[in-house]
């Protein structure tokens, strides 16, 4: 489905591109000089308990929510450039949040990672940390948070093209891609 804003000079408009929990919003700021377009893609999640998701989330990304309503919060982050939306929805088999395989942030390098584990160690979220990892036909170094709701968070950066989806470590239990 795909739904437009105002397209009048200097009104804000909104491009939304939705795929089932996924959408994909551009807003646009239309002047007369110039069009100006901000991109970023939006996660709408279902959380069993928004409390604790605003926690967890507000931590994560370093920012408090824009809107919070009964059952529903979103945040409008800057960087990385992401609409999060959290629906407080009860935890079930047909939450959409346990058909997610991960969810991830990239970043434009090494150090990034690094200043993104030392963040999370600090705060308590580290999962776990790889360093030179094969994963999705890359060599990456990442550090995996979860949500409150089990959902796995990666922040990582891509240091090479890889020919393998992954390296199994053999005795490692979650060497496997993305686990």
């Amino acid at each position: 489905m795909l739904e437009t804003g105002p397209q009048q000079s200097g009104e804000i408009g909104v491009i939304r591109f939705r795929w089932g929990f996924v959408v994909i919003l551009i807003v646009v700021n239309i002047t007369k000089r110039k069009r100006q377009i901000v991109s970023r893609v939006q996660l709408a999640l279902n959380v069993s308990n928004l409390n604790e998701a605003i926690e967890f989330y507000s931590k994560m990304f370093n920012t408090k929510p824009a809107k919070v309503r009964e059952g529903y919060a979103n945040f409008a982050i800057a960087d990385p450039p992401l609409k999060l939306v959290l629906m407080e929805r009860a935890a079930d088999e047909t939450s959409e949040f346990h058909h997610l395989n991960h969810l991830g942030v990239e970043l434009e390098d090494a150090s990034q990672v690094d200043a993104s584990i030392e963040r999370f160690e600090d705060i308590g979220l580290v999962e776990k940390i790889e360093k030179d990892t094969v994963c999705c036909y890359a060599k990456q170094d990442k550090v995996w948070v979860q949500s409150p709701d089990n959902a796995p968070w990666e922040f990582y950066t891509v240091l090479a093209d890889s020919p393998t989806y992954f390296i199994k470590v053999d005795g490692v239990e979650g060497s496997a891609c993305c686990s």
